[in-house]
């Protein structure tokens, strides 16, 4: 009986490059997908920062309408009530967004009321 011996097979290291082609084929997508955009800034300080003086103007936004002090209202007779509260229009009006809403109607509110000419609006938590 004669013994034979397969030879045993060099062990070959992995190659790297399908990895790396895989990897720049992920960057290629995610820089395409990407948006490169210029993104809008509102000015709104959260908080505020100023002194308050006068009237409370607390507006919360809902998802449904709006509430002035308590007290529900729609857009046009919120800005017509804001008008009457104030004694100039750099005062400062509280916004007070529910949970329920989203980003885009805070951001609406905001340019309805500066288009009514209310310069000094306060995002609250």
């Amino acid at each position: 009986m004669s013994q034979f011996t397969l030879p045993v097979p060099k062990r070959r290291k992995p190659s790297l490059t399908p990895m790396i082609d895989v990897v720049f084929l992920l960057l290629v997508f995610f820089m395409l997908a990407s948006r490169f955009g210029a993104d809008q800034v509102l000015p709104l300080p959260l908080g505020g920062g100023g002194s308050y003086a006068g009237q409370p103007r607390l507006v919360d936004i809902l998802p449904d309408g709006f509430r002035l002090n308590g007290v529900a209202c729609d857009a046009t007779v919120l800005v017509a009530q804001l008008q009457g509260l104030l004694t100039d229009p750099s005062q400062t009006i509280v916004l007070r967004a529910d949970d329920r809403i989203d980003t885009q109607r805070v951001v609406n509110v905001s340019r309805i009321l500066r288009r009514a000419g209310f310069t000094s609006l306060v995002l609250m938590e």
